[in-house]
């Protein structure tokens, strides 16, 4: 018998992988990112403090329409960059969360940067 591919088990090691390197900080939160199939969600977060600083999802308000295609990730990525600047964060580092840099995670990472983040 063929067993299937567990591929959320398979993200979970990645993302595991990645955040042993990876560790935000007061003066360079983490910029986190989670992508269901509906929607997708951005933290900036302090791991010191184990505080979240900043959210933004495709669920919230000013985001309108689908929250699972490309232009609802840009927009999620604006506008946790207009948070995040409204709060003093100008520079993050991009945790990815063990999906590929690719789609609706490059997106919203595109959408980041557009807003005035730097990573």
């Amino acid at each position: 018998m063929v067993s299937k591919i567990d591929k959320n088990a398979k993200r979970k090691i990645r993302q595991k992988r990645i955040r042993s390197k990876i560790s935000g900080t007061a003066a360079l939160p983490r910029l986190n990112v989670f992508r269901s199939s509906l929607h997708i969600y951005a933290q900036i977060i302090d791991d010191e403090k184990g505080v979240t600083l900043v959210s933004a999802s495709s669920l919230d308000k000013e985001n309108e329409g689908s929250g699972s295609n490309k232009e609802a990730a840009k927009q999620v990525g604006m506008n946790v960059a207009k948070k995040a600047l409204e709060k003093g964060i100008s520079e993050v580092v991009f945790d990815r969360g063990g999906y590929l840099y690719h789609g609706r995670v490059k997106e919203l990472a595109e959408g980041a940067r557009e807003g005035g983040l730097k990573f």
